[in-house]
Order: structure tokens, then sequence, then C-alpha cells
């Protein structure tokens, strides 16, 4: 080849090279543009979801003013709620673009619109899928994108700083599971052996065991909202009655309480997996709660409860007043957000965030969320004036908390100093108080029973005892 040629081949080359950096730097122009219109239609998009949420919640405040007496212009309310309850983001025209409509269901299969059969209830499930929409669209580019790279960039998990403050901001859905059986593991390989969950399901089959009707019983009852449970073809049913059953022989002395089905099912619906989500479960219930707190008495649970009120208290002493003066008992609606850890409560996206947190970090999270709610919720409530209108408040306002930032920066920073020697404190000491009533009560009614003894089964003059009743014919 001679010199002109490979002159030549070098001309080309330098002209291909030039016609590549050009091509390369068009695609990063087009791309850059790309990304932006995305965002901008994002941006968009949760606005509108912003506006046709205010528009909703209009419509309610205004039904709410002019009542039932009003004639046409309650009919006029009430037919255009009815057309807001309808419409869909589907039902668009065909020109528009939709890039992430409201699905039915979330990314755990729980419906985004409750179907409540109260029409009121109905559109305040509409008004909260908007916003929590609207949230995840303004937050995905700015929050959710670095935290996913900030996950994927992570090599083997080890405990650290980096990993606790990760871990407070939210697992991406797609590190969760890898994320969960770690921190499971942390908790439980010293209980972990080889072939131990086949061990416990085998028992199972070979002997029936007691709590094997109330498990049967509340396995209809877990989730009702969540499709993986409430779909006939579905096999988690099937598998969360075997975590159940393997966990009652695991640890004997609980067997089955109430509240399990649901904290087994959580896992279930993350980690996928039988065996572990069985591990999970023995972690919450053997390493992360205090003893006795899923115990036939629920004694660690009331304790927590007292506990929960003096930190209301402290943290939050005008609602607390306010609550007193209506004569509100927070407990009604608080022993069920510890007992589950709010898995009946919050929406799936900040449930999960709650419990990224919860099992590495321990019960200190959940009194640190159960303050932040009340703290997110505070200047509504302290609007309420009536006892009764409050109970009826607090029955679903969990529900109504979309910002998930908000609501782990409440728990996080506004909560602050939260030592855990203080959580400790707290609980020894109304562990001994409420120990004590009981010990009293006890002795009360063994008194009784002891006195009613003494008196024999005399039936007082003029009364029949239920043998003599039989003895007629």
């Amino acid at each position: 080849m001679g010199e002109d040629d490979m002159e030549a081949y070098r001309t080309q080359n330098r002209f291909l090279n030039s016609e590549i950096h050009q091509v390369t730097k068009i695609w990063r122009k087009v791309a850059e543009k790309e990304k932006a219109l995305l965002m901008k239609c994002a941006y968009l998009q949760a606005k509108n979801c912003q506006v046709e949420s205010k528009y909703l919640a209009g419509l309610r405040r205004l039904q709410e003013a002019v009542g039932v007496e009003a004639g046409e212009c309650s009919e006029l309310l009430r037919q255009l709620i009815q057309e807001a309850l309808q419409w869909e983001a589907s039902e668009a025209s065909a020109d528009s673009v939709v890039l992430s409509p409201i699905s039915e269901y979330d990314e755990y299969g729980f419906l985004t619109v409750p179907n409540y059969e109260v029409e009121d209830l109905r559109l305040l499930a509409k008004i909260q899928a908007l916003e929590v929409h609207s949230h995840h669209l303004l937050a995905h580019e700015a929050v959710e994108q670095p935290l996913r790279e900030r996950w994927a960039a992570l090599g083997e998990l080890a405990p650290s700083l980096e990993i606790k403050q990760l871990l407070r901001a939210g697992v991406p859905r797609e590190h969760r599971p890898r994320v969960w059986k770690w921190l499971v593991r942390l908790r439980v390989q010293h209980l972990q052996g080889p072939g131990r969950y086949q061990e416990l399901l085998s028992r199972g089959q070979a002997c029936k065991h007691p709590a094997t009707r109330q498990i049967e019983l509340d396995l209809n009852r877990t989730f009702p909202s969540n499709k993986h449970f409430t779909c006939p073809a579905s096999s988690f049913p099937d598998r969360l009655r075997r975590v159940l059953l393997a966990f009652s022989w695991q640890n004997p002395a609980i067997g089955y309480c109430q509240g399990l089905n649901r904290l087994a099912a959580i896992a279930l619906l993350v980690l996928d997996e039988e065996e572990s989500a069985f591990w999970c479960l023995v972690a919450i219930v053997e390493t992360i709660m205090p003893a006795d707190y899923y115990s036939k008495t629920l004694l660690a649970s009331q304790v927590d409860q007292r506990v929960l009120q003096d930190l209301l208290s402290e943290k939050l002493p005008k609602l607390m007043a306010h609550l007193g003066q209506c004569r509100v008992d927070l407990s009604f609606i608080t022993f069920n957000w510890l007992l589950v850890v709010f898995a009946d409560s919050l929406i799936s996206n900040i449930l999960l965030q709650v419990w990224d947190a919860f099992l590495y970090e321990g019960t200190k999270v959940v009194f640190r969320y159960a303050l932040a709610i009340f703290k997110y919720n505070e200047e509504e409530i302290l609007r309420l004036q009536d006892g009764l209108e409050i109970y009826q408040y607090l029955r679903f306002f969990t529900k109504t908390i979309c910002d998930s930032r908000k609501l782990m920066n409440i728990a996080f920073n506004d909560m602050n100093p939260f030592p855990k020697k203080q959580l400790r404190q707290l609980r020894m000491a109304h562990r001994e108080r409420l120990e004590a009533e009981l010990h009293e009560l006890e002795q009360l009614k063994a008194k009784y029973l002891e006195i009613r003894a003494a008196r024999g089964p005399a039936v007082p003059e003029g009364c029949t005892s239920e043998d003599e009743g039989e003895a007629e014919p």
C-alpha cells in the first residue's frame, strides 16, 4: 500500500471521526432535550393532579356547606362529584399523552383508590390518590433517581452511618428485597439453621397446632384492599398460612396472635420468598419488639401505649391538651399502629419506608413516626372541636398523608432530641406501674372468688336455680 493510499485512509478516518463526534454531540443534545421534556411533562402532569385534587376538595367543601336541602344547587354538586369520581386519566382524549396514569393498584398490589361504600370517603380516597401521584411525579427526578443511583453504587452491605441515612430515606423497590434479607439476617443469623423452616412445616403436617383455627379465620381478613390476598387464583394466602403455622411452632410461647398475619403479609409482599418472610417475622417478634408484645396479655404493647402518651405530651403539648379537653383516648387508634407497625394505616410507599428504617434501627423508629403522623396533621385536628368528630377523623387520617419526605423530616429532625435512654426509662417505669396494677386486679379477683365460694351456692328465696329448672317437666 502506497503513501498516497495511507494518506487517503487517514483523511477518510479523520472525516469519519469528525462525523461520529458531530453525531454524538447531536445525540447528546437530543437526549438532554428529551429528558428535559419528560421532566416538564411529569411536572405538568403533577400540577394537573394537584389542580384536580383541589377541584375535588372544593366540591367536597361546597357539599358540606350547602347541605342536603339546597335543591338544584345540591343536585348539581352531586352530579359533578359523580362525574369526578368516574373520570380516569385513561378516559382522556385520544390525542392526549398520559405518561404515568394512576393505576388501579400500586406496585405492591394495594388499591390506589379504595372502593368505599360512603361517597364522601371515596372522594377523599380519590383526592389522596391524586396527591400521592403528584408527589411521586415531582420527586422522581429530584429525589428518587439520585437515591436509586446511590443504592446501585453500594457494594457489599455493612452497618454504617451512610446505610442508616439511606434506609431512613427509603429503599428503591428494585433493591428492597436484597436489603431486607440482609437486615433480617443481621438479626436472626444466630437463630437460623439449615432446613429449619422445612422442619417446622413438617411438624405442622404431622400434628395440628391449636392456633390453626385462628390463623384460618385471619387469612380472609388480611389486607382486603390488596389483590394478592383477595384474588382466588393468588398463591399468597397459602404461603401466608404456611409462614404463620411455621412461626406458631417456632415460638410456642406466642403461637399465634392477631396482627402477626399482617406483619407476615408485608414481609411476603416485599420478599416474595416464603422462608425469607418467615425469618422476617421471627426478626420482628423475637429480636426487635420487646418480650410480651404479642403474648396473651399484650403487656409490652400496653406499656408502649403509655410511653407514647408521655412522648406526645412532651413533643406536642398543645395537641394533647386539646384531645384531653375533648376526652379523646388515642390508644383506640394508636394501639394497632404499634402492634402491626402501621401495616393497616399508611399507604404502601410510606409504610415500607418506615419499615426500611424500623428493620435496622428498631422500635424507636415506630415512636418517631407515630409522633410525626400527629405533627403532620396537628393543625387539622386542632380545628375539630367535637370528640366524636375527632374520632371519625382519626379513623382514616393516616391515609391522607402523601408527602413521604415531609413526614420523614418531621420524624427524624423535628422530633429530636429522642435518646434511647429516655425510651428505655419510660418503658421500665410504665412496666412497673402496669404490673403493679395487674397484680392488684388479680388480688381483688381472688378476694372476690374467695368471698363468693364462702357464701356457697345458695339461691335467693323466690328464685329458681338452673338445675331446678331443668328438673321440671
